[in-house]
């Protein structure tokens, strides 16, 4: 294998976010009293989120409004009289202790930790990944953990990985992979840098994107042949 770093996406990728999201929210929710209509109040909730985090990454809002933004446009749109900053607090709170792994993440982890060394890259909110990451019992094989949050710039940025790939040991691009769920951030940043990615693709979504993966797979279980049989001088288009 030609690789000896690997830049893995945290949320969908190694992570269930969807999952602990939707636990994180309920348990937030219960907390502030709420009982009734709380499926569809996540559901607008979610599709708040998305776009306040792609305004995000487009450095058209700031972390800090986009954790409570969420929760009081939810509110208002819904006519629900709650404190939206005591809501983000309470579920960013919550998100370390609902953590699900997705399947294959701790064997992947293992492996590639073993050829090389693993990093995180993620737009997250540090405090809160470094806890999630120690929650889900990967730590052991992550060297560094890089978050837009600490870099000032988030992914697709060249900048944020810029600032990734100077916490690892050692770093070529020739021997860089990233691997992630979005073609947006994560597939489209690699492109940017002029490394090779790895197109995380469970849903078996199409691509319909600008944003061109080295490869692709369905499973995490999937990653280490794919990337055995890469041949050594591919090069991103």
């Amino acid at each position: 294998m030609k690789y000896k770093l690997f830049l893995f996406d945290l949320d969908d990728t190694l992570l269930d976010f969807r999952a602990s999201e939707k636990r994180s929210f309920l348990h937030t929710m219960h907390t502030l009293g709420l009982r009734d209509g709380i499926d569809a109040l996540f559901t607008r909730y979610q599709e708040i989120n998305v776009d306040l985090w792609k305004r995000f990454e487009l450095g058209t809002v700031t972390k800090d409004f986009l954790k409570v933004e969420r929760f009081r446009k939810s509110f208002q749109e819904n006519a629900i009289d709650l404190d939206p900053e005591l809501a983000s607090r309470l579920y960013l709170e919550s998100l370390p202790d609902t953590v699900v792994l997705i399947d294959g993440a701790r064997e992947v982890c293992e492996a590639l930790s073993r050829i090389g060394e693993v990093g995180i890259i993620t737009n997250g909110v540090e405090a809160i990944q470094n806890r999630r990451i120690a929650a889900s019992g990967l730590g052991g094989y992550i060297s560094f953990v890089a978050t837009s949050e600490a870099c000032g710039h988030a992914k697709p940025d060249v900048r944020f990985f810029e600032y990734a790939t100077k916490m690892a040991r050692a770093f070529s691009k020739d021997s860089t992979i990233i691997i992630g769920d979005r073609l947006d951030a994560d597939i489209l940043g690699a492109n940017r840098y002029g490394i090779d990615s790895c197109w995380f693709n469970p849903d078996g979504m199409p691509n319909t994107s600008a944003a061109m993966p080295t490869c692709e797979v369905a499973s995490l279980h999937d990653i280490v042949p794919a990337l055995d049989v890469i041949p050594v001088n591919l090069k991103q288009a």
